[in-house]
């Protein structure tokens, strides 16, 4: 079992934080972006940054070459549609994609947006860390939770379509 620290600050113990979210042991802030039958997105569930979008397997492997075929179609069609919404809904211009197989967790992409006020931290790549970690620490405000919920629901939104 391992400790995962929420946006929160709460902490809670689990095996896998992918599983224990596809399975709805443990609840995303703002609850479920978009599931089908092969994957889940979901707002992360440590840092309150609007926009942050985790696109993870519901089936438990970590490589991008251990896709089905079906699984490699859909996973790029959902990352299309979450980056084309996260653009037109949220006004959002960049974004860095991070994905590792270095995971403890389970096969996962990291859609984390670009803000200006990431811009303390660097320019570059290097300087998602210490956004990621300022956003945990920093930005649990009622008021900007509120606005994290806000877009996570014009997100689900856009993807019903």
């Amino acid at each position: 079992m391992r400790d995962i620290t929420l946006a929160n600050g709460d902490v809670v113990q689990v095996e896998c934080l992918s599983c224990a979210i596809t399975s709805g042991l443990v609840k995303p802030i703002g609850g479920v972006i978009y599931e089908d039958e092969y994957f889940h997105v979901h707002q992360d569930v440590a840092y309150p940054i609007p926009g942050l979008v985790i696109l993870a397997s519901k089936r438990h492997f970590y490589r991008m070459d251990e896709l089905t075929a079906v699984e490699a179609t859909r996973y790029i069609t959902l990352i299309q549609r979450i980056r084309g919404a996260q653009s037109t809904c949220l006004g959002i211009d960049h974004v860095y994609y991070f994905y590792n197989e270095d995971t403890t967790h389970h096969f996962h992409l990291w859609m984390v947006p670009r803000y200006e006020w990431m811009g303390q931290f660097g320019s570059s790549v290097e300087s998602l860390r210490p956004s990621l970690v300022h956003a945990r620490n920093a930005m649990n405000s009622a008021a900007n939770v509120t606005y994290v919920i806000d877009c996570i629901d014009k997100l689900r939104n856009a993807l019903l379509d």
